[in-house]
């Protein structure tokens, strides 16, 4: 059975939806994901703009700038809640972990 689309979030989406808590274009987006986990993330023009255009469409974010072609993005309610949903997902996973295997292993 197909997964539900934003069921979770990949690495990159988390990433670029956390980056747009302000305001910020394409470019300041990649730079700042790459900045933010030490170059362990990085996200290519294609993956970044597929994002976006899918997060537009689901209006988890909003273009709220134009210059040229240039565009700029915020998060937006929906947009949070879906990035909370996640780090929730994430804080179960790591409490799974230390449930089965304790902290000896971390």
């Amino acid at each position: 059975m197909a997964r539900e689309k934003f069921q979770s979030l990949t690495e990159q989406m988390f990433y670029i939806l956390l980056c747009l808590r302000n305001e910020s274009c394409g470019a300041d987006i990649a730079a700042q994901i790459s900045a933010m986990t030490h170059n362990r993330v990085t996200v290519g023009p294609g993956t970044l703009y597929n994002v976006l255009d899918s997060f537009l469409q689901a209006e988890m974010i909003e273009e709220t700038k134009v210059e040229g072609r240039k565009r700029s993005y915020l998060i937006t309610r929906k947009g949070r809640m879906m990035l909370k949903e996640e780090y929730r997902r994430l804080m179960t996973l790591t409490a799974d972990y230390r449930a089965c295997i304790g902290e000896e292993e971390l």
